[in-house]
């Protein structure tokens, strides 16, 4: 991965960011759902542990003036959130007991 894709002190998360710094919901949510567990698991493992950290730094920029750097890191704070469910309550990508993934379709993307 070429460097600079994230801001300098977050650069061990860059090998993440091909696979998780996904824009749009859909997006994540297809991720998460076509991921293993041990995939969900070692991106988590990988950036829960940091999460004070990376919302502190994000907290200094605007959602619509934020560098590409901390746009991506950002992107990849909301697929924790998509997959932390996953990890932590269902321990599998799919909702337990929940109606078929398919007919989720979320409405609204950011608009960046």
């Amino acid at each position: 991965m070429p460097e600079g894709l994230l801001p300098s002190q977050f650069t061990d998360l860059e090998p993440f960011v091909s696979a998780w710094a996904l824009a749009e919901e859909r997006a994540r949510n297809k991720k998460r759902l076509s991921s293993t567990r041990e995939e969900l698991q070692t991106f988590y493992d990988a950036i829960f542990p940091r999460m004070e950290i990376i919302l502190e730094y994000l907290k200094q920029f605007p959602l619509e003036a934020m560098p590409e750097e901390a746009q991506r890191l950002f992107f990849l704070t909301l697929s924790l959130a998509e997959i932390a469910p996953a990890v932590e309550l269902f321990g599998q990508p799919e909702v337990v007991d929940g109606f078929e993934s398919t007919r989720f379709v979320p409405g609204r993307e950011p608009r960046f």
